[in-house]
C-alpha cells in the first residue's frame, strides 16, 4: 500500500489492524446485548432471562409456587434462577470475546478489550 516509505507502510497497516479489531469488538458488544440466556431453579418453576453482557430482562415464576407459608424457598429459587442466568451470561459472553480473539489471529487467552 505505502511502498517505499519503510515503516510507515508497516505503521499503516498496525493501524487499520487496529480499527478491524475496534469494529469486531464494538459489534460484538452490540452481538451481545441481543444475545438472550435463561437460566433456571426448582427445575424450571423459576426462569430467568438476561442478556449476554448480564441485563436481566425477565423473570418467570410458576403460580404454584405462591404459597405464603414457602415465602423463603421461593425467595430462593427467584435468587437461583437469577445467578444460573447471570452465569450463563458471562459463559456466553466468554465464548464470543474467544471466537473474536481467535478472527483476529491473537492468542485464546488474551484478555480483551485490553
Amino acid at each position: 500500500m505505502l511502498k517505499g516509505l519503510g515503516g510507515f507502510g508497516d505503521m499503516a497497516k498496525m493501524m487499520q489492524s487496529a480499527k478491524d479489531m475496534q469494529d469486531k469488538m464494538q459489534k460484538m458488544q452490540e452481538d451481545l446485548e441481543a444475545i438472550k440466556v435463561t437460566g433456571e431453579s426448582g427445575a424450571g418453576l423459576v426462569k430467568a432471562t438476561a442478556t449476554a453482557k448480564g441485563e436481566l430482562t425477565a423473570l418467570e415464576i410458576d403460580p404454584s409456587i405462591f404459597v405464603a407459608s414457602e415465602k423463603e424457598v421461593v425467595e430462593d429459587l427467584i435468587l437461583a434462577a437469577i445467578k444460573d442466568a447471570q452465569r450463563r451470561a458471562q459463559d456466553r459472553s466468554q465464548q464470543e470475546m474467544s471466537r473474536i480473539t481467535q478472527e483476529l489471529g491473537l492468542p485464546a487467552d488474551m484478555k480483551l478489550p485490553f
